[in-house]
């Protein structure tokens, strides 16, 4: 769990941060990212930091561009990276493991997002 000068109330708390430090080298492939769609390719490093934050479950879907992560906090969705799509996402809340998400980006830009959501508390 992160430590006290990390921690936000609110996913949407969270969000504020963490959608001004994503970047080319936190997205998952590396550098499939575009600063005017900031959340783009960051939905499984996200749902882990989320996870890390407010705990719950992380569920998957599929959209017309792969399998998309997401969370699910005491009964509500939080999709904090639906932004980057043009269409809505048909969630079908599939459950998926911490393994499967980090699989998914690296330990890498986990290590990075993480220490820039310290850095820019």
């Amino acid at each position: 769990m992160p430590d006290a000068s990390t921690t936000f109330a609110t996913p949407l708390d969270l969000y504020r941060v963490i959608s001004r430090v994503w970047s080319a080298d936190t997205s998952s492939p590396t550098n499939a990212w575009s600063p005017s769609n900031p959340a783009q390719n960051h939905c499984s490093v996200t749902a882990l930091v989320v996870q890390d934050h407010f705990g719950g479950e992380i569920l998957t879907t599929r959209t017309s561009g792969g399998t998309h992560f997401y969370n699910l906090i005491d009964g509500k969705k939080w999709d904090l990276t639906v932004s980057q799509f043009a269409e809505p996402v048909p969630y079908d809340d599939t459950p998926c493991t911490r393994e499967a998400a980090l699989a998914d980006t690296s330990p890498e830009k986990y290590a990075l997002l993480t220490s820039r959501l310290k850095d820019n508390r």
